[in-house]
């Protein structure tokens, strides 16, 4: 049965990040399944027919949710949908699909990933000053103690457990829809050809030289771990069984992470490529993705490293873990703050054997199609079947 559904986000810009990204991956992925889908935002680019901007005349490039969701209700008293999708907190919508994870666990774990504890506390306390933050933060508390309040589509278990722990909320309000993403996108092989050649030439390398390259890509290079990568890199290097490098995509500021790469002398093996328009690109020429980050409610750098068959590191804080077996297609470690098991995975994948048969199992036990955008819309439509079964019995 085709349904009208209306996919609300904050800002439809697919440049802002992963969440766009993954709003309008799963819209088409949903027109693919028959549904007419309208994107609902309340900034953003409207090139698109099914893109709705309500609030384009407010000055700013955000939008209070208050003010978004009065604007939405008036939109939704003229125009019927049969289901409402929201990934900001809306009491009024039949699911939240956070794809942050919980405000509270937000606050928690970058306080955590400033590793100095006065800073942390710091941080906690100070983080309930940020007025936007704090107003979603009261708005998911309410949607969670609201009895007929929307599901809850939580994108790995660590999100769902979130709700639990931070809310208390029951387990009949959560499904878990594991993240996914889109696995026909190709690396564009001259291009990479290019990037390597560039990468090869910056490091002073030649192809002879046969080095292995560990990707790490984020746009906050603290709450992703990278002070510990470099630690654990420093650390690992001497038990190397190829000669390793870092390559380090992202548009975050590099100086402390450079100043720390001198000081253990490692500065020579690592690369900061600066923002990449094409992460395939990357992911095609290196041969190991990592990602010890201290909270990823679900990676799609981790997801996407994964379609492209490279074995994978990360931590128990990404949702996206849950995608993937441990020491079998990638490995997870407890905390980015235990330098040395992260050391150990980097040593581990130094091994070409190890590599190789990691990407094997990645083929053999089909993990590709298992994070293809196309699962998850197909769980999502089961989701809005039952929504919509249970108001027919009522």
């Amino acid at each position: 049965m085709q349904k009208k559904i209306a996919l609300i986000i904050e800002r439809s810009n697919v440049i802002l990040g992963g969440a766009e990204r993954s709003v309008f991956e799963l819209s088409s992925a949903l027109t693919a399944r028959g549904h007419h889908v309208d994107i609902i935002a309340a900034k953003g680019q409207t090139q698109a027919k099914n893109i709705k901007i309500l609030c384009s005349d407010l000055p700013g490039q955000r939008v209070p949710i208050r003010k978004f969701a009065k604007e939405l209700k008036k939109y939704f008293s003229q125009n019927h949908y049969d289901i409402i999708h929201s990934v900001i907190p809306l009491d009024f919508a039949d699911i939240y699909q956070p794809r942050g994870g919980t405000y509270a666990e937000t606050i928690l774990q970058n306080a955590i990933s400033y590793q100095n504890p006065a800073i942390s506390t710091y941080k906690k306390i100070t983080s309930f000053m940020n007025f936007r933050r704090n107003l979603m933060l009261r708005a998911e508390k309410k949607i969670c103690k609201k009895a007929d309040g929307p599901i809850v589509a939580a994108l790995s278990d660590y999100v769902a457990n979130q709700f639990k722990k931070h809310y208390a909320l029951d387990d009949s309000r959560i499904r878990v829809i594991e993240n996914g993403v889109r696995i026909n996108k190709p690396a564009n092989i001259a291009e990479a050809d290019k990037l390597r050649a560039q990468i090869l030439s910056r490091l002073n390398l030649k192809e002879a030289d046969q080095p292995l390259f560990f990707l790490f890509a984020a746009n906050n290079f603290r709450l992703k771990g990278l002070c510990q990568l470099i630690k654990a890199l420093s650390k690992a290097l001497a038990q190397m069984q190829k000669l390793p490098f870092l390559i380090v995509a992202g548009r975050d500021k590099s100086q402390k992470y450079r100043w720390l790469a001198r000081k253990l002398n490692v500065n020579k093996h690592i690369l900061f490529l600066g923002s990449l328009k094409n992460i395939q690109n990357a992911l095609s020429i290196c041969d190991v993705a990592v990602l010890p980050t201290f909270y990823d409610p679900a990676s799609r750098f981790i997801l996407e490293a994964l379609t492209a068959e490279k074995p994978v590191i990360t931590t128990e804080f990404n949702g996206a873990s849950d995608m993937f077996t441990n020491h079998k297609h990638g490995i997870v470690i407890d905390s980015p703050a235990n330098i040395d098991a992260l050391a150990d995975a980097l040593i581990h994948f130094s091994s070409t054997e190890n590599r190789e048969k990691a990407s094997a199992a990645i083929r053999e036990d089909n993990i590709i199609e298992n994070i293809s955008i196309r699962r998850v819309s197909a769980q999502i439509d089961n989701l809005y079947d039952s929504i919509i079964q249970s108001r027919s019995d009522q």
